[in-house]
């Protein structure tokens, strides 16, 4: 994959550093047809799920938009806007609207190498995925949620990468990203709960919270901890 090096703010001198307060709660494509009328002929989102979990992996979706596209499904949103029952029933919407992939990386190399090297490789991982599937990624940019870009140091060769702060919010490729990546990332965490029933996580879904704490005491910890950002477990 080759392309463009750099990482800078989308959009006709936006700032990349918009308070999120100021972004809208529904997005648009709007910053997608500014990069498209600035040349682009593909945009692909990226946002991550998982990062802040002490059990399970990361997850960071990818979802392509090819110039020329008007419309997104109805109801679309950044995943933490939406309920579970909502994301399950858009998810299937989000996959026939345009291709997409999730990239995952495991506790054990969270716990190896650090999170901000695992989410560029799990968004390199599912760019892989798009690539694999005929998708050019070389010739993408790449729409990044947040201010800092964590992913043009896990590429091997350069891509267009730009940041935007509540692009999850705002643009719509972004929120299909996090779609993708929180739902699949919560079917990880439900077939994980089967196999490891005592730390609620089909409904904490690896998060640190007061039962998933009170779970390690009473069990200790499992394969799928991040055993590096275990605390101790909050008193009863």
């Amino acid at each position: 994959m080759s392309g463009r090096a750099g990482s800078r703010s989308p959009g006709g001198g936006g700032s990349g550093s918009r308070p999120a307060d100021a972004v809208s709660k529904d997005p648009t494509l709007t910053v997608e047809a500014e990069l498209f009328a600035a040349g682009a002929t593909l945009v692909i989102g990226i946002d991550e799920v998982g990062r802040g979990a002490i059990a399970g992996p990361v997850a960071v979706g990818a979802h392509a938009v090819l110039a020329g596209t008007d419309g997104f499904p109805a109801g679309l949103r950044d995943s933490k806007l939406l309920s579970e029952k909502r994301r399950e029933a858009i998810a299937p919407l989000v996959a026939e609207w345009g291709a997409g992939a999730v990239g995952f990386a495991s506790a054990e190399e969270i716990d190896a190498r650090g999170i901000g090297a695992m989410l560029g490789e799990s968004a390199r991982r599912a760019l892989l995925a798009l690539h694999a599937d005929g998708v050019p990624v070389d010739r993408a940019v790449i729409l990044l949620d947040g201010a800092h870009d964590w992913l043009s140091a896990a590429l091997r060769r350069p891509l267009d990468v730009r940041t935007r702060v509540g692009a999850d919010r705002s643009c719509a490729s972004v929120a299909a990203a996090s779609v993708r990546a929180k739902v699949a990332r919560d079917a990880v965490m439900r077939e994980a709960h089967k196999a490891h029933p005592g730390y609620g996580w089909d409904s904490n879904k690896g998060y640190g919270c007061r039962s998933h704490y009170e779970g390690i005491a009473r069990h200790g910890l499992t394969a799928l901890h991040r055993s590096s950002w275990i605390k101790r477990a909050p008193a009863a």
